[in-house]
């Protein structure tokens, strides 16, 4: 039988010859060679299956690494069940371990145990993890009804599935993974075994252990450690909201927009933002600060929080001037290529620097400034439409994604500038040992108002998705931590909202199409979730509406 074999991304397709019944992990193992980074899953005719799956047709496989979002997930499915199982022999049955979010190049836990842990116990729970790993052991998928799910589930204690379960109605049936004789539900694939996951790492941290992989830009080695203190503070912030707001698991959700508790839920989480918010306006007027700069990932938000930031600074008495970087590109033809040779707005030296700096200490001295307009069209700066005084106590609010970068303001005097950092922090998850990944949030919000504003399918979105993403590794994220506060913009309510927006988006995309295999994960994750059809009572200033439309910021 003849198929179709791709064994690196965007690399060459070559047709081989196959036995009817391959597994695509014995394909693995005949052309292991040729990969740069080890196979995690497999894509099957535009749809992600796991190694174990056999090859019964004539079909296109792509043998997927880390790189890829499904198996960079896989990865981390297949490390915490050796995690769970590891905690499990060190500790005994009755440690609850709860995997949490994401944090420091890794996923933050907690272990509930009959006394604190220490970093002696976390040590032996990482000993524990290589044994396993060195022993390379099977993991052992089995898919059973719902209700010996719930059966499973009961005998186990974990009411949070149980929940979990009998909230999502449309869950007929479960994949669950053993790791010799240790059993759970994970709504993503396993790699075959053990052995597969050779890079991690375990440590005691604050009040709870990280557990730390590779990212997937090096897949073959461990990211440096950095301490993102002020991500786990907005973590550890959120975790009292959803308190506040009786949501931690999407069961909890789940039952609110059944019994119509959802509205109050949707008014007390945009209330914790406009409180917040004041907050940070309090802080800039407190400490004198002129150069409010703004900045984060994708579909963040920015906009509106930039706009509700300037109406509270008004509160204050106030009278901020916002501002956007994007009118200082430099000219078009002296943009920086990329590696592909295309042009690289995203690069910092797209920027015209000297003239950015020169203007923001002009408007500090109380000079009257021209500030340029760029013309997207012409792809140069016009000026003479914006000329513009501040007086002595005027902030200037920045949005932009260069804004945290200490080289797009080295002439700004560091006493004046003000940084935030905005991002959607998903602390809600499926269960204990399911979490959302933020960048899941996140692109669901892209997709949306990808749709409504700039006529983009689905399919577009998540094509663009991995390029989005490099473009923060590079200029976003390693910054984070050079702001002075950060905002969380996620709203818990709000997946039950965007589903009904993103569900006939996704659902569009064919089996043909290369994204099919993305819409199909993101359609099986949304099913966890009820739908809140009406969302009339999302107040039109909510940073949500910048993504579903209705926002009095957004045109």
């Amino acid at each position: 039988m003849k198929i179709r074999l791709r064994t690196a991304p965007r690399g060459s397709w070559k047709e081989i010859e196959i036995t009817e019944g391959t597994s695509c992990e014995e394909v693995y193992r005949s052309y292991k060679n040729e990969m740069e980074y080890t196979a995690l899953a497999a894509r099957v005719d535009n749809k992600i299956e796991d190694l174990a799956y056999q090859l019964n047709k004539p079909c296109d496989l792509e043998l997927l690494d880390m790189r890829t979002q499904s198996a960079n997930l896989i990865y981390q499915y297949s490390l915490s069940l050796i995690y769970l199982k590891a905690a499990s022999d060190c500790l005994g049955r009755n440690a609850r371990v709860e995997i949490q979010n994401s944090l420091n190049k890794g996923l933050y836990t907690e272990i509930k145990w009959e006394k604190p842990v220490t970093p002696r116990h976390v040590q032996q729970i990482e000993h524990r993890m290589r044994e396993l790993v060195n022993a390379d052991l099977p993991f052992v998928k089995e898919i059973v009804s719902r209700e010996e799910a719930m059966a499973i589930f009961e005998e186990d204690g974990r009411q949070e599935k149980q929940r979990m379960l009998s909230e999502s109605l449309n869950l007929k049936q479960l994949k669950f993974y053993s790791l010799e004789g240790c059993r759970d539900f994970f709504y993503g694939f396993m790699v075959p075994s053990t052995g597969y996951i050779q890079h991690f790492q375990l440590m005691k941290y604050r009040r709870g252990v990280l557990l730390r992989f590779p990212h997937p830009s090096a897949p073959d080695r461990m990211p440096p450690y950095v301490d993102e203190k002020k991500l786990y503070q907005a973590f550890g912030e959120q975790t009292k909201w959803d308190r506040l707001l009786d949501v931690k698991y999407v069961a909890d959700l789940n039952e609110k927009i059944e019994n119509g508790q959802y509205k109050e839920l949707i008014q007390l989480s945009e209330a914790l933002h406009e409180k917040k918010i004041a907050q940070i306006a309090d802080m800039i007027k407190k400490q004198h600060k002129r150069i409010v700069l703004i900045a984060g990932p994708s579909s963040s938000g920015k906009t509106t929080f930039a706009r509700r930031l300037c109406i509270q600074l008004k509160v204050n008495g106030l009278n901020p001037l916002y501002l956007g970087t994007d009118d200082y590109f430099v000219e078009r033809e002296e943009t920086p290529l990329d590696e592909n040779g295309e042009k690289d707005y995203e690069n910092l030296e797209a920027v015209d620097i000297r003239l950015f700096n020169d203007n923001m200490n002009d408007l500090l001295a109380g000079r009257e400034v021209d500030l340029p307009t760029f013309d997207f069209m012409t792809g140069h700066k016009s000026y003479g439409g914006r000329k513009t005084v501040i007086s002595s106590d005027q902030p200037v609010v920045i949005e932009g994604i260069h804004a945290l970068n200490e080289d797009l303001t080295p002439y700004i005097p560091k006493e004046e500038k003000f940084k935030i950092y905005i991002s959607p922090l998903t602390q809600m998850n499926i269960d204990a040992h399911n979490r959302i990944p933020t960048t899941d949030e996140r692109m669901l919000r892209r997709m949306v108002r990808d749709n409504l504003y700039r006529g983009h399918d689905a399919q577009s979105t998540i094509a663009s998705w991995p390029k989005v993403r490099g473009g923060e590794d590079r200029n976003i994220f390693p910054y984070s931590g050079e702001a002075d506060v950060l905002f969380n913009s996620y709203h818990v309510y709000e997946i039950a909202v965007l589903k009904k927006y993103a569900e006939p988006l996704l659902a569009k995309i064919t089996p043909q199409e290369p994204e099919y295999a993305e819409a199909v994960r993101m359609l099986k994750f949304l099913r966890f979730f009820r739908t809140i059809e009406d969302d009339s009572m999302i107040a039109g200033n909510s940073i949500l509406r910048e993504f579903i439309g209705g926002s009095i910021f957004v045109e």
